[in-house]
């Protein structure tokens, strides 16, 4: 990846519905070399996908929180796995080292739905401990890494 390819990163994290014809003016590279760039970036698996953010406000998701677990058996957190993949509510979920098994982020309506999926998550075969920590306010949440 060159200095043009992170040009052209840079912009689509802006903007990814900036238009070829735009990025070529503002990279000043032809038409058809930014579209090459583009296949490749896509095809090396650099660019994941493209996708709209949408603000959790606007979507009636009032709180964040992040949950820590524990399982007493380190072979009932496959299946804990598949519960994780269909709650829409579980934003992201990481497999951790330390005291904890999974940390669960979590994006929800508000106490009450944060409730019912924390009681969901607590019904899970296997969970021994949990910690939940309610997000007062968000400093950063950026979309994507950073490029150099």
């Amino acid at each position: 990846m060159d200095k043009i390819d992170k040009q052209i990163l840079k912009r689509l994290q802006e903007n990814a519905r900036v238009t070829i014809s735009v990025l070529s003016s503002e990279i000043a590279l032809s038409m058809p070399a930014i579209s090459e760039r583009l296949k490749k970036l896509e095809a090396s698996g650099v660019i994941k996908q493209y996708t709209a953010i949408l603000n959790p406000k606007l979507m009636d998701k009032n709180l964040t929180a992040l949950v820590n677990l524990s399982f007493n058996n380190p072979a009932k957190a496959s299946a804990f796995k598949n519960f994780v993949v269909n709650e829409p509510d579980i934003k992201e979920c990481f497999y951790i080292t330390g005291d904890f098994d999974f940390s669960l982020k979590i994006v929800t309506r508000n106490t009450q739905t944060l409730e019912n999926l924390l009681t969901r998550i607590k019904d899970q075969a296997g969970v021994s401990k949990t910690q939940t920590i309610v997000v007062l306010s968000s400093i950063v949440d950026r979309p994507s890494v950073v490029l150099d």
